[in-house]
């Protein structure tokens, strides 16, 4: 079983910085592609930005140069640094990792979600 654990979350400023974590712990033989995805109330979850095993990285046109995601495979964690924050940035932010095993399809896996409150 894998578990993710996020952090980072709170209640800031318009224009200001957070940096959110997320660590990967368990069962974990490799894992293909981090990724962060947040939801507003009464929206649908979107992705936010990714990033795979490779060093590749994806952003939604909203958050592009504005937030950055970093992946440390040593210690399977995943970040997301989100600088210039506006009140319109979603409130709700989820981590998924993609994790292979031998012999069997990747599975994706969520965190429980980490609050971001922007204030204007």
């Amino acid at each position: 079983q894998v578990q993710l654990v996020e952090s980072g979350g709170g209640k800031v400023q318009a224009g200001t910085s957070l940096r959110l974590s997320c660590a990967a712990s368990g069962s974990i033989f490799s894992i293909n592609a981090m990724r962060w995805y947040r939801r507003a109330p009464g929206k649908l979850r979107e992705l936010v930005a990714s990033v795979t095993s490779g060093g590749s990285t994806n952003y939604a046109d909203s958050v592009k140069g504005r937030f950055a995601i970093s992946g440390d495979k040593a210690n399977n964690t995943v970040y997301l640094q989100m600088n210039s924050l506006k009140p319109e940035d979603p409130d709700v932010y989820y981590c998924n990792i993609g994790v292979v095993f031998p012999g069997a399809n990747p599975e994706d896996y969520w965190g429980k979600g980490t609050l971001v409150t922007v204030s204007s």
